[in-house]
């Protein structure tokens, strides 16, 4: 535990975003990390969904942790804006974690499915996991953006469906590692043990670096500007980003 003369990281827990496109196992890495570390940590978890709490009901039906401190923001709005635009839901749901189960050790905070150039907010997590799957393609890593760029780390998941969906994992690697100018990517698959240990590893070595005040939460850059548009095909609102805060245009 942190001593006494620490900052505010004595005072509330270690807030870890983990973020990526729709069905790449970000609810599964969450899962996976509560069986890990459940028994030696004290864990909440944020999840998000636009309309429904089904990230939050997968995880308590999981068995992964009390179902109470799992937590679901229902957004109402595009998934990145309450993980970077306007994160006061999310704030929220974290520090009513943090004082109903306080002490706690880490919250996960899960985003909605979105595309990759969702980030999170320095202002919400400490650090953050960019998820990708091999399912998405090999050559997605390539692609870019500052999700995969500048995540505290960037997950290659699924390796084990590698052999079915035509992939090489290992060339998929070095592009995400080519993408990230030496920032960690792990390829994971539950199954494997030593994949696990390193994500396993990760966050611990990080938690404590936030509890001895070492660790400096680095921000992976706006979202790119992006149109969006309804059933019609018509726009109805252009976002652009300027040092992380928003301008809208209808």
């Amino acid at each position: 535990m942190p001593d006494s003369t620490s900052s505010d990281h004595d005072h509330r827990a270690l807030r870890l975003g983990v973020a990526g496109p729709v069905g790449t196992g970000k609810s599964s890495l969450i899962a996976l990390l509560c069986r890990e570390l459940g028994g030696e940590l004290s864990l909440g978890v944020v999840t998000n969904d636009i309309y429904t709490d089904e990230d939050a009901r997968f995880l308590r039906s999981a068995g992964v942790l009390d179902p109470e401190r799992i937590r679901a923001v229902e957004t109402g709005a595009c998934p990145h804006t309450a993980i970077r635009d306007d994160v006061t839901q999310n704030l929220i749901a974290v520090e009513d974690l943090e004082h109903d189960y306080a002490p706690l050790d880490v919250v996960l905070v899960e985003s909605g499915g979105d595309n990759l150039t969702a980030t999170f907010s320095p202002a919400l997590v400490d650090a953050q996991f960019f998820v990708l799957d091999v399912a998405g393609g090999g050559d997605v890593a390539r692609k870019g953006g500052p999700g995969i760029a500048g995540a505290d780390v960037l997950i290659v998941n699924k390796t084990d469906l590698a052999p079915y969906v035509g992939v090489d994992v290992a060339q998929m690697v070095r592009d995400a590692e080519s993408a990230r100018d030496g920032r960690p990517v792990i390829a994971l698959s539950r199954t494997d043990p030593a994949a696990v240990a390193r994500v396993r590893a990760w966050v611990l070595a990080t938690l404590a670096a936030f509890r001895g005040g070492s660790h400096e939460p680095t921000d992976p850059g706006p979202m790119a500007p992006h149109v969006h548009a309804d059933q019609t095909g018509q726009t109805t609102a252009v976002h652009t980003h300027a040092g992380g805060d928003r301008a809208h245009t209808h």
